[in-house]
């Protein structure tokens, strides 16, 4: 309950002013939620006891019953601590960690690309250096064949499956440092 503490005079709990703005930040959360695809809400870190009132309210197009099923989906987004709806955000935003990283890898993944394109074998020796578990000769064809693609002008299919291939073997690496973290 609000008041003041009768010792040091301060303000006990957050004003409703506080509270109702924290919210419609929650509702509004939902409301980006509900607005994502199938493939967009697995990508992000919601729990499991969400996603049904999430499928639920995308389901319902009559405005009145949406309004009323949104408010419901926001009073069980409250119930999550504050630390799972700023994972949440945090994934949800363009700018946000998440995001940072997903750029930054794949930057390093179009680099290490075209290295592999200019350098050849010595390029490809320290990839395989750093990661022993990648498919040596999948990576050698791949390189082969994007260059030959490059040197010919054709359709660049090897070259796109090349960073396909390079995107996952960083992706991996990037999981299990992650997992050891933790």
């Amino acid at each position: 309950m609000r008041g003041r503490d009768e010792d040091t005079g301060d303000f006990l709990g957050p004003s409703r002013t506080r509270q109702r703005q924290a919210a419609l930040d929650v509702l509004a959360l939902g409301q980006q939620l509900v607005a994502l695809s199938a493939a967009q809400l697995d990508k992000l870190p919601i729990p499991e006891g969400l996603r049904p009132h999430i499928a639920e309210t995308q389901r319902i197009t009559s405005p009145i019953a949406r309004k009323r099923q949104m408010a419901f989906l926001a009073k069980q987004m409250r119930r999550e601590d504050d630390a799972t709806l700023d994972a949440i955000r945090d994934a949800l935003d363009a700018g946000g960690e998440a995001s940072r990283r997903e750029t930054a890898m794949l930057h390093r993944a179009e680099a290490l690309r075209e290295r592999l394109l200019t350098d050849g074998d010595a390029a490809l020796a320290e990839l395989l250096a750093e990661h022993p578990d990648a498919d040596r000769q999948r990576l050698r064809q791949l390189v082969r064949n994007a260059a030959e693609e490059r040197a010919k002008n054709k359709p660049p299919h090897s070259y796109r499956e090349l960073f396909r291939e390079l995107r996952e073997l960083l992706a991996h690496t990037n999981d299990e440092s992650d997992g050891g973290l933790e």
